[in-house]
């Protein structure tokens, strides 16, 4: 590890001008994932961390159907929050699942929207191929073992998962992000916010260097939406998912007339399955559109060795957590 600079700032402004300015800074937070990073993997090496926990970044207040939540929060509180249990409990369902108690009360919505892959060949600084740390360098995950890898947004040039369960649920919600930078605040889709791999798998968001999320805004959906988070993984306790499924579905008269599905586990990012989402939409609620929705969620996917089993693995897990949100049996 080399020597860094630890700076604590007081003003939101100033803390954006700050870390703009150096190439070599970045923001800490809740630390639960850049302390491990830069103390304990050695992967990110920045000569500057700027302690933003201090900002007035914090609360969570509801107007005109949308949650409004800073990016301080923890995930603890917001899974407090009763919003969230009455209106998308299958958001606090995916913060539960997500960490043990300790970690959740560390943890911030604005680091989890942007917590790094836990790809063993990213975070082993001996592995010398790995695109997202060294582009151009290969993808090790490629051709080693990769269990816990995606298929979803995967290609030949990384299969780095992203395990976010928080993102599962807000990105079925088309939640927005409140951004703020040097020259200005500005807003952007969740289903947005994340880039895909391709040539260039260093690059994961479209935040520029220096930009600092100030909020996150959820739309909660109509009264009579029911919905759950489905969370598939090798032990019960603080693990990440090999699959995961968020579905939110208003019916009405055995008719779904609104549908929401999103993924984890899968992804090389939080995947929003919009071709599910079309053949739920004003289809039956029945066994076979569920089934069929699974179909396309997984219509094409890239695979490894390790990873092939997690197509099938990823379509039961659609169909449970279609079924149980529903209320139809199976």
């Amino acid at each position: 590890m080399r020597p860094f600079e630890y700076v604590r700032a007081d003003d939101a402004t100033a803390a954006v001008a700050r870390v703009s300015a150096d190439p070599q800074a970045e923001y800490l937070a809740g630390g639960t994932t850049e302390l491990d990073l830069v103390l304990k993997d050695g992967v990110v090496e920045p000569g500057r961390l700027v302690d933003v926990t201090r900002l007035p970044l914090r609360g969570i207040t509801l107007a005109e159907d949308t949650l409004r939540v800073g990016a301080l929060v923890t995930m603890e509180e917001l899974a407090a929050d009763a919003t969230m249990s009455e209106r998308v409990p299958f958001v606090r369902e995916a913060l539960l699942a997500g960490a043990s108690p300790q970690l959740r009360n560390m943890a911030t919505i604005g680091g989890n929207l942007l917590q790094r892959t836990r790809c063993r060949y990213f975070r082993d600084s001996t592995v010398m191929a790995c695109n997202k740390r060294a582009p151009g360098s290969g993808c090790a995950a490629v051709r080693g073992p990769a269990r816990m890898h995606a298929i979803l947004g995967a290609s030949e040039h990384c299969i780095a998962l992203h395990a976010s369960d928080l993102c599962v649920p807000l990105i079925a919600l088309d939640t927005v992000v409140d951004i703020q930078g040097v020259d200005g605040s500005r807003s952007v889709p969740l289903t947005q916010f994340y880039v895909l791999p391709g040539e260039r798998p260093d690059i994961e968001n479209v935040l520029q260097h220096g930009e600092l999320i100030t909020q996150i805004r959820i739309p909660l959906p109509p009264g009579g939406t029911r919905s759950g988070y489905l969370k598939l993984r090798d032990r019960a306790s603080y693990e990440f998912a090999l699959t995961s499924a968020a579905a939110a579905l208003l019916i009405e008269d055995g008719t779904i007339v609104r549908a929401r599905l999103a993924l984890g586990g899968v992804g090389t990012m939080p995947w929003r399955a919009l071709e599910a989402e079309e053949i739920l939409h004003g289809a039956s609620a029945t066994g076979l559109t569920f089934r069929a929705a699974a179909q396309a969620a997984l219509d094409d996917p890239f695979t490894v060795a390790g990873t092939a089993f997690k197509v099938e693995l990823a379509k039961r897990t659609i169909i449970r957590i279609l079924h149980t949100v529903s209320g139809v049996r199976p």
